[in-house]
């Protein structure tokens, strides 16, 4: 073999996601309901929001309740100084939440003098110290008032797109150039420039996801995240699956999501090679809810906690 055959084969393998037949998930806890909002802080323990409350799932696997927020917690996200953002829809607002999981207040209740319908998860802009939220309450594929908001620096809330079915999943490209939405009524992944973080531009389809088939009760993308190659992970609720598009817009894999209903996704693990997913085990009625994880080999996840103050 000579050096150029060697040379383009390893590069060839760079980034190269592990097949779907070589995969393990393995599931690590369970908690009495479905569940959504998977995120690690800085000493790897987890946390998953059920019902109103957030549970914490130690690295060993032990869980505890963190928070009882009495309205519905779901996305969720850390800051630098350890404090942490939690959507909750039922309370109509972005919480702010200590270390030790109290309640210090409302990161965003408003945007202008419209109160927020209902946050359901969210993405953070680092670099400028703000945040993007979406906001679906009370839309669907019939009642298009979904709409993506940007908290910038001072607390300010601004309105960045609308007209949306439910805008789902959020996530911030590594170079603050491209916001992507989950579209969940659309079964569709939507992309957005960022001119400035508060002002997104014309909105595209990055991708139509696959339908429902077989025993898959559902097809409505939910929590997403990428890789460090730009590759988006989408936890795609009602058919057990968490579907892999690349950064053209073409999905690559489909992984086991083992819930049913799954909701959410996260990367995690020492070198963040381990995908974490969320969901209802049978469904999201009474159904209890599961955090699995599936290792991926060679695949680097991209980190969005920031560094410890």
């Amino acid at each position: 073999m000579n050096s150029a055959t060697l040379t383009f084969l390893l590069l060839a393998s760079v980034g190269e996601l592990p097949k779907v037949d070589v995969v393990k998930i393995e599931e690590i806890v369970r908690v009495p309901s479905y569940c959504e909002g998977i995120v690690f802080d800085h000493a790897g323990n987890g946390y998953v929001s059920h019902g109103k409350f957030v549970t914490k799932v130690t690295p060993d696997g032990k869980k505890s309740q963190w928070l009882d927020s009495g309205g519905a917690p779901n996305g969720h996200k850390i800051l630098g100084d350890g404090t942490h953002l939690i959507c909750d829809g039922n309370l109509h607002a972005v919480l702010l939440v200590s270390p030790e999981g109290k309640v210090l207040g409302k990161a965003s209740e408003k945007c202008g003098d419209k109160p927020l319908r209902g946050p359901n998860d969210l993405s953070l802009d680092v670099k400028n110290k703000g945040f993007y939220f979406t906001d679906p309450g009370g839309s669907d594929d019939k009642k298009l008032v979904g709409t993506v908001h940007y908290v910038d620096s001072k607390g300010v809330t601004h309105l960045c797109a609308e007209g949306l079915a439910f805008p789902n999943g959020i996530v911030l490209t590594p170079n603050g150039k491209r916001l992507l939405v989950a579209e969940s009524k659309k079964n569709r992944i939507l992309e957005y420039p960022v001119e400035s973080p508060e002002k997104l531009g014309p909105m595209k389809v990055l991708c139509d996801l696959p339908a429902k088939a077989g025993e898959q009760i559902d097809n409505q993308p939910d929590g997403i995240c990428l890789d460090s190659e730009g590759n988006l992970y989408v936890a795609h609720y009602g058919m057990r699956q968490v579907q892999v598009v690349d950064p053209m817009g073409k999905v690559i894999r489909r992984y086991p999501g083992g819930n049913l209903t799954t909701s959410n996704v996260a990367f995690g693990g020492p070198d963040m090679e381990i995908l974490y997913i969320t969901g209802g085990i049978k469904g999201e009625g009474e159904s209890e809810g599961g955090l699995f994880k599936v290792k991926l080999p060679g695949v680097k996840g991209l980190k969005i906690l920031p560094a410890s103050k």
